[in-house]
């Protein structure tokens, strides 16, 4: 079953996280996921949840997003990531 994940990163450092979205989606790729949408415009609809850059992907099975997450080709941009902005993830099976 297809599981999507979304983040919401909060980006201290605009220049050093370019280097973090060159280097990303290789891994994406690599483990079977996609883009869906990253960092495009959003818009609150309902509640106070005010989401500073949004990036929605797709991987084939949750097991391919946790294999993604700790594959230690994907650790050093992970360690920058972590550096440079405050990051909230959540992964949701799809139907």
């Amino acid at each position: 079953m297809a599981v999507y994940v979304i983040v919401n990163i909060n980006i201290k450092d605009i220049a050093a996280y370019d280097a973090y979205k060159t280097g990303v989606p290789s891994m994406v790729h690599k483990h079977g996921g996609e883009y869906l949408a990253r960092g495009g415009a959003t818009e609150v609809l309902e509640g106070d949840w005010t989401p500073s850059r949004v990036a929605l992907l797709k991987f084939p099975d949750l097991a391919a997003v946790k294999a993604f997450l700790s594959d230690p080709e994907y650790q050093p941009l992970k360690t920058l990531r972590h550096s440079i902005a405050h990051t909230q993830m959540v992964a949701v099976e799809g139907v």
